[in-house]
Order: structure tokens, then sequence, then C-alpha cells
């Protein structure tokens, strides 16, 4: 699946609920569900892991929207094939 297609998906299926629910409150469900990867990390729960980090690019998605940004668009300007802070690939910065 392209990330297109991806963000399309995510506006076929939640759109409504998420103009509804507005830019805000859809933040805060992303914080909730980083909130919720982080806890399967703390306990090395690999299954739960791969559901929280689908839930978080679901919401990221559901932003996107919100926000009319393509998201492929905004991921190769900002990471076009070498690392924004040192311009290398593979990266080279120390942090």
């Amino acid at each position: 699946m392209e990330i297109a297609e991806f963000q399309q998906l995510m506006s076929d299926l939640y759109a409504h609920n998420d103009k509804r629910r507005g830019p805000s409150a859809t933040m805060l469900w992303l914080v909730e569900e980083v909130g919720e990867l982080a806890e399967a990390i703390r306990r090395d729960d690999s299954e739960n892991i791969r559901e929280e980090l689908a839930d978080c690019f679901a919401w990221v998605g559901a932003l996107a929207n919100l926000y009319d940004i393509d998201l492929e668009a905004a991921f190769l300007e900002k990471y076009p094939d070498k690392c924004p802070s040192c311009g290398k690939k593979p990266c080279i910065c120390t942090d």
C-alpha cells in the first residue's frame, strides 16, 4: 500500500468522525496511542508494539487529512533520501 492509499483509506473510514472531533481532540487521541506504545515498549510486548505502531500511524493519517496535508509529499520534502541534519546517507549525526 502506498502512503496516499493509506491516507485515502483513513479518510474513507474515519473522515466524518475526525471532522466532527476536530484537530485538537484528534491530537489527544494520537498522544494517548503514543502513551500506549510507550507502555508496550516498556513491557517489551512485540505484538502490542506492532498494534500500537499501527494505531499511531492511523492517527497521524487522521491529522494529516484534517489539515489537508499529503503525508508522502511532506515526508519526501523533509527526508529527501538523506538525513535532513547532516545531509548524509547513512546519517553521521552523533545524536
